[in-house]
């Protein structure tokens, strides 16, 4: 099981096109010990996964323009290097249900958020993939 200090080697992406819930996303995460980075698309989520190892989780938007949910995933999924982070998915909107089912995220948040329930959520993750971004030993 990952400890706390395993939390802060764990770096979350946070991919959502509303800039002022990646920042309070951001903030709340990086109070709780998660380094985290953000991206406003999925294609912008795609190039700093793959310019930056250590992202052990991805809390995504389902609908946003550019690039949503389902294409990043479907990229994600292609690429061997990518497939294995997992996907926090998160919508307001009713469809977005459907879309986050359809995409096998390991969780799905509803808009708006509880940030307890995402720490939580998060930290369950992490302790998953040993707070390193992949499988436990």
């Amino acid at each position: 099981m990952a400890s706390d200090a395993d939390l802060h080697r764990c770096t979350v992406l946070v991919v959502d096109d509303d800039p002022e819930l990646r920042n309070v996303l951001a903030l709340a995460l990086e109070t709780s010990g998660f380094r985290v980075l953000t991206a406003s698309n999925g294609r912008e989520a795609l190039h700093r996964l793959r310019s930056l190892p250590d992202i052990c989780a991805v809390m995504l938007d389902v609908l946003m323009p550019v690039m949503d949910g389902a294409m990043f995933r479907e990229t994600q999924l292609r690429d061997r290097s990518l497939r294995g982070i997992p996907i926090v998915a998160m919508t307001g909107a009713p469809e977005g249900v459907e879309r986050a089912r359809a995409i096998a995220a390991a969780a799905l948040l509803r808009k708006p958020l509880d940030f307890d329930e995402v720490r939580e959520t998060l930290g369950r993750l992490c302790r998953q993939t040993n707070g390193r971004g992949g499988p436990p030993p």
